[in-house]
């Protein structure tokens, strides 16, 4: 590979490197960010790993849609030497100036994919670490190995703050950003399927675990519909809590009022097709539902965790509850279903600020820099010896 000086970005090549769990933030940013940078003029690649036991390759599809170039990685398990060659295969084969991983399992196997190559190596850490017990030795080993990353990026201020804790002094927020155009004039589409006769429809979207909370939502539903009863809530995505959160729906007694959609592969008519969305979060990076939806122009209620307020800004671009707060949500949700003047001028102009400040242009020209910032490094290094 032959390094120069100032390399112009449309010389670029960039391999994303993700193992997913299905359709969600991570992937969908991915996806943005690469079909963003491909308008800048820098060769995008989308690799994904097809684990055997989990194969969740839904994110290329979605990239494929977007006429991105993608390329599956067999792994077994969470260690595989063969995905490790054949990541170093793909580097060789597209000429790779940048691999940019993306989670635990991306950092590590594509770490020692770059180990002895030229390839700049970009992280982007989208939330805080995972703290299952089955995940800790994979996330104490990837606090080792971002300390050999050319550049680490974070999604919100919170999560940088702890990689700097881990002595990535370096660490730099580079926000999530959203494809406008994606969800520009998109047609409902779930709406007629699932609660044709319904008065108004509530989303949640997201990984269906217990911090993106649930559990919390369904609880304020019951006290929604008894106020407004022809209210039907939808719930798009899945995850280890989805059975819990069915229960626990048949519990309150609201199923009737309840979708569980699963996962969905026609977003921007799902948003377009909801009156409100909600992010009951306990914890939070930066939001791609969040984004998404005011890209679609569809009023938020979220709470006031992580870089949310930077999103949403209570009262302008949307209603700000405190973590926990069941009251709190239930009376923001009513609040807004009494008043959609106000839910449409907060959704208008919130889909001003994202266009602003988190479009997939900007954080792709955010992501350039960064990208020869490593790269200008990585030349001088290579030059002086």
């Amino acid at each position: 590979m032959i390094w120069k000086s100032q390399q112009p970005h449309r010389d670029m090549t960039v391999l994303h490197l993700i193992s997913s769990t299905g359709n969600y933030g991570a992937e969908n940013m991915l996806v943005a960010l690469a079909s963003g940078l491909s308008k800048l003029g820098c060769h995008s690649i989308v690799a994904v790993f097809s684990d055997s036991r989990y194969p969740h390759t839904e994110v290329a599809d979605h990239a494929i849609h977007q006429g991105l170039p993608v390329e599956i990685v067999p792994c077994r398990g969470r260690w595989d030497s063969h995905a490790v060659g054949r990541i170093r295969k793909l580097l060789d084969f597209h000429g790779v100036n940048v691999l940019h991983t993306h989670g635990y399992k991306a950092d590590v196997l594509g770490c020692a994919a770059a180990w002895l190559q030229r390839t700049v190596v970009v992280a982007t850490c989208h939330n805080w670490p995972d703290r299952r017990p089955t995940m800790r030795v994979y996330a104490l080993l990837d606090r080792l190995l971002l300390k050999r990353f050319d550049e680490v990026a974070a999604a919100s201020e919170p999560v940088a703050g702890i990689l700097r804790q881990w002595g990535m002094s370096g660490a730099q927020v580079l926000p999530n950003g959203v494809d406008m155009g994606r969800f520009a004039f998109a047609a409902p589409t779930i709406r007629s399927q699932i609660a044709d006769n319904c008065e108004r429809l509530v989303g949640f979207i997201g990984r269906m675990v217990p911090e993106k909370g649930g559990a919390l939502l369904l609880r304020c539903a019951k006290k929604v519909l008894e106020v407004r009863p022809r209210t039907t809530f939808v719930f798009v995505g899945d995850g280890p809590c989805r059975t819990e959160w069915e229960a626990l729906a048949s519990r309150l007694g609201i199923s009737p009022n309840v979708v569980f959609a699963g996962l969905r592969n026609d977003m921007p008519g799902v948003y377009a097709s909801l009156d409100i969305l909600i992010l009951p979060s306990l914890i939070e990076a930066t939001p791609m539902c969040l984004l998404e939806a005011l890209a679609a122009r569809v009023p938020v209620i979220a709470s006031r965790v992580g870089s949310v307020p930077s999103v949403v800004i209570p009262g302008v671009t949307g209603l700000l509850v405190d973590p926990a707060d069941e009251n709190g949500l239930a009376d923001a949700i009513l609040r807004l279903l009494a008043d959609p003047t106000l839910a449409g001028a907060m959704a208008e102009q919130g889909h001003q600020h994202v266009a602003r400040h988190f479009s997939a242009d900007t954080a792709a020209a955010a992501y350039v820099e960064l990208y020869k910032q490593a790269l200008a490094r990585r030349c001088t290094k290579y030059e002086r010896n």
